[in-house]
């Protein structure tokens, strides 16, 4: 499938991987396509940042969202200092031991990160957003219309937290879709 996406459209997806790793997610999802996308500078971007949806927004909501576990203020009610607890285990494990899962130490990931299935869905949606503009390759708008289509997907309920108007952003990206193929 891959062989279909244009370049634009590969940019997209490689730069999902350095977001997810920016991030120290040990995924890919489509919230990783989506900020990946926002954060080109395609016609797609802008359209997106004209209906409220951009990639600084998106990314604090998502830092926001993995905020730290460990409740500092519940701790302290227990007598235990999450600031203290953090250093220790960091000067004897490393930076951000409290950070990575277990059994996967280090504060960035190497190598390889897995799609979720629904980022694998997304980029599937995106074929058929391609097959059905009857476009003969997978561009950046397709790429959006399938991050878009799904509301059940982190990436279609960050758009929608930030107040985008999910029909009308569709139609933009279709619309900029069909320009781009004539």
């Amino acid at each position: 499938m891959f062989e279909r996406f244009t370049a634009d459209a590969r940019e997209i997806v490689a730069g999902a991987q350095e977001e997810a790793r920016r991030l120290r997610h040990h995924h890919i999802g489509t919230e990783h396509l989506l900020l990946s996308l926002l954060a080109s500078d395609g016609p797609e971007a802008r359209a997106a940042a004209a209906h409220g949806l951009t990639a600084g927004d998106v990314r604090a909501r998502l830092v926001h969202g993995s905020a730290d576990p460990l409740d500092p203020e519940a701790l302290s009610t227990l007598g235990i200092d999450l600031d203290a607890v953090r250093e220790a285990t960091e000067r004897t494990f490393g930076e951000g031991a409290l950070d990575a899962p277990a059994g996967e130490r280090g504060a960035v990931r190497k190598g390889h990160i897995p799609f979720t299935p629904r980022a694998k869905k997304a980029l599937e949606l995106s074929l058929r957003q391609s097959l059905r503009l009857k476009s003969g390759d997978i561009r950046a708008g397709h790429l959006l219309l399938g991050l878009l289509q799904d509301e059940k997907s982190l990436s279609a309920r960050l758009a929608a937290e930030a107040g985008a108007d999910l029909p009308a952003l569709r139609a933009e990206a279709e619309r900029l879709t069909r320009s781009k193929a004539a």
